[in-house]
């Protein structure tokens, strides 16, 4: 569930001061400006309220003695959301779309974490709708998103037909500035919501159409609102224009050039990439060098074509070496993109010992290297533990030998009646990935790979949450039986999670 899902609950309005506050606390080093708290005294006690606030703003949260405007979060105990809205009311306080009503073990788990932790439904306090009326008036039909819209996007078959490209964008351009910031909490809000947004069959046009849609809290909402409204979001204009997000997204848009090193060029006050070229004082590591210099190949989009020719070129070294290996297509292209940014390939084969699978990724980068169409390697040795867990990220990655190149694709051969420019480039720089993993691994390796991002995330969430189980790109792990379960195929792992099986195409999250 988005972690900052609440009910829409009308237009913001200013709230006028709680009565009745405790005396402010003398002053705490705020290090998460983005939460502002407030903890209800009701059915929580004088005390027990004063020792949590002061608890709080020692772990580094903004916690307010009166309800203001600035207020996020409402933390109460033994309370449900009805409860709170009450309150609320009776204090002649209109319920902002902004709030968060949660539970106060959230604020139990933050403090024990020392930073805010994930959201999900156990946190939240519900908002039911009150009870029928004795008289009752017209009913009002359910909300179709109510019945048919799932939670976790790996319920949800999202194709890539959006009918939301505008909020979409919107949200990953506002989660792709949070992931530049380190702000987990806010990117996973914004990438649920784009999540969603995707899946759904039809356009929103107005906020009635966003009732009862999951992963839309208040924040989310509000965006949505203004976008409907005026067109655009101020946030997201806000954040094309930041300085900071362009130079990031600039910085890393450098194959190998990551989170620290941008934020070090950007302190450093470079903001161009010919100036980072040119400056003598900096070292490079092998992987930036060939990033800046296949740069503008790089950057530019994979094809299909493209892909496709790859894969032939892949084909012909591995078979070379293990004639009959299975090697499939992953990633974006696998899910029916005619662009991306790179090409994935998973390599198993059956008939292998495990020397012979060990060596196969190096035979190949020879091949390669003596044939001139290497670029660059960078080869990953195995960790892979057979009885080792799968692991609890939701984003781990996996411990199967594997190998990041670039390779020179000739244009002929994705283009055979194009014939070599005189004097000019005959070819182009590619970015490619290979796996090679146990053939018994072969279909959890297969599902993990293939993405999306946001359908891995909440399958992973999922099994965890729901089934009590571990998933990851290994293996799957019963909790409750304690005991790894095999799958022969991706639809094997659906089933044992208890989802219906969704095609590669349908898991564009």
């Amino acid at each position: 569930m988005d972690p900052l899902q609440t009910a829409h609950l009308g237009p913001r309005k200013k709230r006028p001061r709680q009565t009745g506050t405790l005396m402010a606390s003398g002053p705490h080093n705020i290090r998460f400006g983005d939460l502002v708290l407030f903890i209800l005294e009701k059915k929580m006690g004088t005390t027990r309220r004063a020792f949590l606030m002061e608890l709080a703003r020692k772990k580094g949260f903004r916690v307010e003695n009166e309800l203001s405007d600035s207020v996020t979060h409402i933390v109460a105990e033994n309370n449900s959301g009805n409860d709170v809205l009450e309150w609320l009311q009776v204090q002649n306080i209109q319920a902002s779309s902004q709030l968060e009503l949660l539970d106060v073990s959230w604020l139990i788990e933050c403090m024990g974490a020392g930073k805010p932790v994930e959201m999900t439904g156990r946190h939240q306090l519900v908002v039911r709708d009150p009870p029928a009326s004795p008289n009752p008036g017209p009913q009002k039909t359910p909300s179709l998103a109510v019945q048919k819209i799932p939670e976790y996007a790996c319920q949800r078959r999202t194709t890539l037909d959006n009918c939301n490209y505008i909020f979409t964008n919107a949200f990953e351009i506002l989660a792709e500035d949070c992931e530049f910031r380190e702000n987990e909490g806010f990117y996973v809000t914004y990438m649920r919501a784009a999540s969603v947004l995707k899946s759904l069959p039809f356009t929103i046009i107005s906020m009635k159409d966003t009732e009862g849609i999951p992963c839309l809290g208040g924040r989310v909402k509000c965006i949505i609102e203004e976008i409907i409204e005026d067109g655009e979001s101020s946030e997201v204009k806000a954040v094309l224009n930041n300085e900071r997000y362009k130079s990031f997204k600039l910085f890393t848009s450098v194959f190998g050039v990551g989170l620290k090193t941008s934020e070090k060029w950007f302190r450093m006050g470079f903001r161009s990439l010919s100036k980072i070229r040119s400056d003598k004082s900096l070292t490079f590591t092998r992987m930036q060098k060939a990033g800046f210099l296949y740069y503008e190949d790089l950057v530019s989009c994979v094809t299909r074509a493209e892909a496709e020719a790859v894969n032939m070129l892949v084909k012909e070294a591995v078979w070379t070496f293990l004639p009959g290996a299975f090697i499939s297509m992953t990633g974006g292209f696998r899910r029916g993109k005619e662009i991306g940014h790179d090409v994935d390939f998973l390599i198993t084969s059956p008939e292998v010992t495990e020397d012979e699978e060990q060596q196969l990724l190096h035979k190949v980068i020879n091949l390669w290297e003596k044939k001139g169409l290497l670029l660059y390697s960078d080869l990953v040795e195995s960790t892979f533990e057979k009885l080792k867990l799968p692991s609890r990220k939701v984003d781990a990655l996996d411990h199967f030998q594997k190998c990041f190149l670039i390779l020179k694709l000739h244009h002929q051969r994705v283009d055979n009646d194009k014939s070599p420019q005189q004097g000019g480039k005959t070819w182009k720089a590619i970015r490619v990935d290979l796996v090679m993993c146990p053939y018994e691994r072969r279909a959890f390796a297969l599902l993990g790979w293939t993405g999306s991002r946001q359908f891995e995330r909440d399958l992973r969430r999922y099994a965890t949450h729901e089934r009590k189980m571990i998933l990851d790109n290994h293996a799957l792990y019963d909790k409750t039986k304690k005991t790894f379960l095999k799958a022969e195929s991706e639809e094997e792992i659906f089933t044992h999670l208890g989802l219906d099986y969704i095609e590669p195409w349908e898991r564009n999250a």
